[in-house]
């Protein structure tokens, strides 16, 4: 790692790319791994930030696609980001990531100039406690590394191992919980993007047992433009996630991202692949 690097916020340096030829290459970072290859919310964000860093790109992101085909390596990888159409209103990007010159992660990004128009918001912000006073996650070395660059205050929903040791199962996996870079940083897309990813597995909240998961898809609509989350500086965002059905080896989340201010800034969802 170089002196630069060094210096840099660790959430920087997991998502630095360099480019050449049209190609951007990056590296998987300790701080976000997880039990295998890297967390997939940094995944996406590197793979957003290969079209924020794209010479063609226009606009700003109003959603995000990303299919995990295999796991990544620890190590170097690369990322090809072309820009598939551009009209007046929107630009359309397919990225790919790929390791020895096979195919790791897909994904679709659509990126728009937005304009003020009639604006409501039908979702409720959470009746919720400031995240002052709902105590941070332990540090557990147990847990995969990408937790511990995360400050998680859990208000309801923890894997049930951590809050009712006793129980094989409870009846729903919504979890509600405060957020925010540790160590401190400016929210931004990428951020938020990996933010949106920072949930344990909905089946650990409803079961008590450990079993093998995988995301396969993962997709974020953002609601927000970077005035805002400027203005949100390093403030904890809240989310809040849960499924709709577990079945025959696979589940799905969606969730909603919020500002302290109850501005929502992001809805997301994903289908995860689990075992048993």
């Amino acid at each position: 790692m170089s002196n630069i690097e060094q210096k840099m916020h660790p959430f920087d340096a997991a998502t630095k790319l360099t480019e050449e030829s049209g190609i951007y290459q990056g590296h998987t970072s300790e701080h976000y791994a997880n039990m295998l290859g890297p967390f997939g919310g940094i995944t996406a964000a590197t793979l957003l930030k290969a079209v924020i860093d794209h010479p063609e790109c226009q606009g700003e992101p109003i959603s995000l696609t990303i299919n995990y085909a295999a796991a990544i390596s620890d190590g170097a990888f690369n990322i090809k980001a072309n820009p598939t159409r551009t009209n007046r209103a929107t630009q359309h990007w397919y990225i790919e990531l790929y390791q020895n010159e096979k195919i790791f992660v897909t994904g679709t990004a659509v990126f728009a100039n937005r304009r003020e128009t009639w604006t409501a918001t039908e979702a409720h912000f959470p009746n919720v406690p400031n995240a002052e006073k709902i105590p941070s996650i332990p540090t557990i070395d147990d847990l995969p590394a990408w937790v511990k660059s995360y400050d998680i205050k859990i208000i309801e929903g923890a894997p049930l191992a951590f809050t009712h040791p006793d129980k094989d199962e409870i009846d729903n996996s919504v979890t509600t919980q405060w957020i925010q870079d540790e160590p401190k940083r400016q929210i931004d897309f990428l951020s938020l993007t990996s933010m949106c990813d920072a949930f344990f597995p909905r089946i650990y909240v409803r079961r008590n047992q450990l079993v093998p998961i995988g995301t396969v898809s993962l997709t974020i609509y953002f609601h927000t433009d970077a005035k805002t989350l400027k203005e949100n500086d390093d403030k904890h965002l809240l989310g809040q996630a849960r499924a709709n059905q577990f079945q025959n080896g696979f589940f799905d989340q969606t969730g909603e991202m919020w500002t302290e201010n109850g501005k929502l800034i992001a809805t997301t969802s994903q289908f995860v692949y689990y075992r048993k």
